[in-house]
C-alpha cells in the first residue's frame, strides 16, 4: 500500500509489528523514530523470505527518508542495523546532503568497497565528499561494542555503471572491480607480499578513488585541501588513486602534484597551457588511454618543448584516445603519428590547421591502425584534390565507425571524389559535414549513397549553399527554402523505407549555432538519427569532451531522426 500521511504510516507499521517480534534495536528511538526502523525490519524480512508484499520498496523509501532526517537515530542505527540495509541508509544520507549521517555509516560500513557510482551529488558536493574522507579510519577499532569497519577501498567518482557495493564477490583479493592496480602503493599490490593486511603494524591500508578537476575555484581548492590533509594523516596507509585528471589551471596543479601517483593517471586532460607546461604534467604516465589537449602553445616544431612532448607520446604504449583542439600540426601531423601507440583507435584534429600533406602522410600513418574515431573538423584547407581525403578513407574503411569533418571547405568536387570512398566504409555509424558548400544535387547523391550503408545511424547533412543569401552567415539563411530542403530529404528516407522514429507532426532541426565544448559555434547542419542516446561517450565524467554527433544525440528535440534497415525497430 502507499502511505499518504504518518498517521496512517504510523497505523500501518504497529498492524505489522506483531511479525517482528524479536527485533533487537526497536528500543533505540521514541514512537515514530521507532515506527520508521520497524518499516526497516518489515521489508528485511520480507525479502529474507522472499515474499510479494504490496509496495515495499516505498514502505523502505518512506521508513529510510524519516530516519536519516533524525540524525542521532540514523547514527545509532548505523551500529545495529543489518548489513544490507546499509546501502539505501547510506544512499538516502548522500543524496540528502545529510553529513553527519554518512559519516556515521562510512564509519562501520560493512563492505570492502564503498562507490558513490550513479548517486547524484548535492552541493557543494565538496561537503559531502568531504565526511566520506573524515570518516576513514587508518587504525584497528579496540572498542568490542562497536562494529568493526571492513571498508578499504572508497570510490568518490560519479560512474552510472558501477553499483554501491562490490559486495556479491569474495572477500578475498581482489574483492573489488575498481581496484587500483597498477601502482606500487595500491593495496592490491601490498597484499602480494603482505600475507594480512589487516596485521600491518603501520596501520590498516586504505585506497581513496577520484577524478580530479583542478580548475582553480573555490570548491576544487576546498576539496584538494581535504584530500591532502587525509593522506598526510595516513602517513603512508592511504593511496589516493586518480584514473581522470583534467587540468585548467597549471599552478594549482603544481601543488595537487604532490599526492598524484602518475602510474594510476589513465585520462588526460589539459587546457590553454604552453607546451613546457604539458611536458611537466605528463612524464611519469605511462598507462594513459587517453590525452585531450586544448589551446596548448609553442613557438617550434624544432625546439625542446615540441621534441620533448614526442618522446613522451612514444613512451604511452596504451594510448588508445588522442583528442588535439588548437594544437598546430600544419605540416608536421606526421611527427605525431609516428610515435602513437599501435593501440590507439580514437583521433581528433580539430582546429589543428592541417593540410593536404598531412591528409597524405594520415592516410599513410593510419592504414594499419584500427582507426573507429576520426574528427578533421574546423581545418579549412585550399583543397588541390581530393585524393588524399579519398586515400586516407578508403585505407581506414574496415574499421571506421564514427567521422566528422565539419567546416572543412569541402565543395562539391571534393564531396564528389571521396563518396566512394565513404561507401566502401561498411562500419560507419555517425557522420557529420556541416558547414561546407555543398549544392543541393551533391547532397542528394551523398544521401542516396549514404542509405546503401546499413549500419549507419546518425548523420548531419550540410544545409545547402541556395538555402543561404550569403553563405554561410545564420542570419542569411532563407527558412523557407531550407524547409523545402528537409522536405525533399524527408520524403527520400521513406522511399528508401528508412521510417522518421521522432513525432512525424514536426521536424526538429539543428540548433543554429551548433556550441562547441571550446566554445566555437558554425551554422550548417541538418541531422539525421537512427538511435536515441549517444553513439560515444570520451570520458564519461564531468569534463567530457564530446564530439558534436555525440552531443546532437544527446539531446534528441535537436534532431531530425530516421532509422537505419538494420534496426531492429526499422522497417514498418
Amino acid at each position: 500500500m502507499r502511505i499518504g500521511n504518518m498517521d496512517s504510516f504510523q497505523n500501518e507499521l504497529f498492524r505489522r509489528s506483531g511479525e517482528l517480534k524479536d527485533w533487537r534495536f526497536i528500543h533505540i528511538v521514541g514512537n515514530i523514530s521507532a515506527s520508521s526502523l520497524l518499516v526497516i525490519k518489515y521489508w528485511y524480512t520480507v525479502r529474507c523470505m522472499n515474499m510479494d508484499p504490496k509496495n515495499p520498496a516505498t514502505l523502505l523509501d518512506l521508513a529510510i527518508q524519516t530516519v536519516v532526517k533524525n540524525e542521532s537515530v540514523a547514527i545509532r542505527a548505523a551500529e545495529e542495523i543489518p548489513q544490507e540495509l546499509f546501502i539505501p541508509l547510506f544512499n538516502a544520507a548522500f543524496t540528502g546532503g545529510h553529513t553527519n549521517v554518512v559519516k556515521a555509516v562510512v564509519r562501520t560500513w560493512p563492505f570492502p568497497c564503498l562507490h558513490v557510482g550513479a548517486l547524484h551529488l548535492p552541493e557543494p558536493y565538496s561537503d559531502i565528499l568531504e565526511a566520506m574522507l573524515d570518516s576513514l579510519q587508518f587504525l584497528p577499532v579496540h572498542n568490542p561494542s562497536s562494529r568493526v569497519p571492513k571498508l578499504r577501498i572508497l570510490d568518490l567518482r560519479q560512474n552510472a555503471d558501477c553499483m554501491t557495493t562490490c559486495s556479491g564477490i569474495s572477500s578475498k583479493f581482489p574483492f573489488c572491480f575498481e581496484a587500483c592496480v597498477y601502482s606500487k602503493k595500491s593495496i592490491t599490490k601490498k597484499q602480494e607480499t603482505n600475507a594480512n593486511l589487516e596485521a600491518q603494524p603501520s596501520g590498516i591500508s586504505m585506497e581513496v578513488l577520484v577524478d580530479l578537476y583542478i580548475d582553480g575555484t573555490w570548491m576544487t581548492k576546498h576539496f584538494l585541501s581535504a584530500l591532502y590533509d587525509k593522506v598526510e594523516h595516513g602517513l603512508g596507509s592511504l593511496h589516493l588513486c586518480c584514473r581522470y585528471l583534467q587540468v585548467d589551471k597549471v599552478m594549482e596543479y603544481k601543488r595537487a602534484q604532490r599526492i598524484l601517483d602518475m602510474m594510476c593517471i589513465d585520462h588526460l586532460g589539459v587546457d590553454e597551457a604552453s607546451l613546457s607546461e604539458v611536458c611537466m604534467i605528463i612524464p611519469g604516465m605511462i598507462h594513459l588511454t587517453s590525452l585531450n589537449l586544448y589551446k596548448i602553445k609553442f613557438r617550434s616544431y624544432k625546439k625542446k618543448p615540441f621534441k620533448m612532448f614526442l618522446s613522451h607520446l612514444s613512451r604511452m604504449n596504451e594510448l588508445q584516445e588522442l583528442f588535439l583542439s588548437y594544437f598546430s600540426l600544419k605540416n608536421h601531423v606526421h611527427k605525431v603519428l609516428r610515435v602513437l601507440s599501435p593501440k590507439l583507435d580514437s583521433l581528433n584534429l580539430n582546429f589543428c590547421e592541417l593540410t593536404n600533406k598531412d591528409l597524405i602522410s594520415m592516410s599513410q600513418k593510419l592504414q594499419d591502425r584500427n582507426i573507429k574515431l576520426l574528427n578533421i573538423s574546423h581545418n579549412q584547407m585550399s583543397w588541390e584534390n581530393f585524393q588524399p581525403l579519398r586515400m586516407l578513407l578508403e585505407n581506414i574503411s574496415g574499421t571506421l565507425q564514427h567521422l566528422e569533418m565539419n567546416n572543412c571547405l569541402i565543395t562539391d568536387i571534393i564531396l564528389s571524389g571521396i563518396i566512394p570512398a565513404l561507401r566502401v566504409c561498411t562500419n560507419l555509424r555517425v557522420i557529420t559535414l556541416a558547414c561546407n558548400p555543398i549544392t543541393m544535387a551533391v547532397l542528394r547523391n551523398l544521401l542516396h549513397n549514404l542509405t546503401l550503408l546499413v549500419k549507419l545511424k546518425f548523420v548531419i547533412y550540410p544545409i545547402p549553399m541556395h538555402c543561404y543569401d550569403h553563405w554561410h552567415f545564420r542570419d542569411s539563411l532563407d527558412e523557407e527554402k531550407l524547409a523545402e530542403v528537409k522536405l525533399e530529404i524527408r520524403t527520400r528516407l521513406r522511399a528508401a523505407q528508412l521510417p522518421v522514429a521522432c513525432d512525424k507532426t514536426t521536424i526538429p532541426f539543428l540548433k543554429l549555432p551548433m556550441e562547441y565544448r571550446n566554445g566555437s559555434s558554425f551554422p550548417g547542419g541538418i541531422s539525421g538519427n537512427a538511435l536515441h542516446g549517444s553513439f560515444r561517450r570520451r570520458n564519461g565524467h564531468h569534463t567530457e569532451c564530446d564530439s558534436s554527433a555525440s552531443r546532437l544525440q544527446k539531446d534528441g528535440k535537436n534532431v531530425d531522426a530516421f532509422q537505419g534497415s538494420n534496426d531492429p525497430q526499422g522497417r514498418r
